[in-house]
């Protein structure tokens, strides 16, 4: 058993309240579902008790939110997860929007990582790679959405031009863009290959 320690009106919507359980931020609930639950600070709960009250009482709110926020962008699973966290919702109600919005294909890290590889331009391979983890894509999607990935060279060289506009073409230069290019997750052969468009071999 948890104790609820206190239950507070959430400042961005007073129709709704904070639940703490044992001093600690637990969940958020609608005002009306708390007194018709007679939930109150001091009130001996356990925690599946909270996660099925939320599950019955808001898991329809959940989805709308979740709809609204994609409507935006497409996001990750573990990005609507992580929105949905923040709005106070439990883990039983989280996996019961997931599991949803999967159903209907509303989120797939799969679509998602093949969207952002065809549409990215001016970045190599590994940089697209740490751009799909910080968006925090499943391992495996960023790995098939790479897997037959081929980075332009042509891509590689535009970016070389722009960053030499304006500098003398000598090898000092063409090395700090060879070094830049490697930045922007260019692999080397591909950096190489753009440096020696420019007449100048590393």
């Amino acid at each position: 058993m948890a104790e609820i320690t206190s239950i507070e009106p959430q400042v961005k919507d007073k129709n709704r309240c904070n639940v703490y359980i044992d001093g600690r931020f637990y969940c958020g609930i609608k005002l009306e579902v708390a007194i018709k639950y007679h939930l109150k600070a001091g009130m001996q709960v356990e925690k599946s008790q909270l996660e099925e009250i939320q599950l019955e009482t808001e898991k329809s709110q959940a989805v709308d939110k979740a709809m609204t926020h994609l409507s935006a962008t497409m996001k990750t699973e573990r990005q609507m997860r992580d929105f949905l966290v923040k709005k106070g919702y439990t883990e039983a109600v989280c996996d019961y929007v997931i599991e949803k919005l999967q159903y209907y294909k509303f989120i797939d890290d799969y679509a998602y990582c093949r969207a952002y590889v065809n549409s990215v331009r001016g970045k190599g391979k590994r940089a697209i790679e740490a751009d799909l983890f910080k968006r925090k894509a499943r391992r495996d999607a960023i790995d098939e959405a790479l897997n037959d990935f081929t980075e332009n060279k042509d891509d590689a060289y535009s970016l070389l031009q722009k960053y030499m506009r304006g500098k003398e073409v000598n090898k000092i230069n063409l090395l700090k863009g060879y070094k830049y290019l490697l930045s922007k997750g260019y692999g080397y052969d591909v950096a190489q290959s753009a440096v020696e468009k420019f007449g100048v071999k590393e």
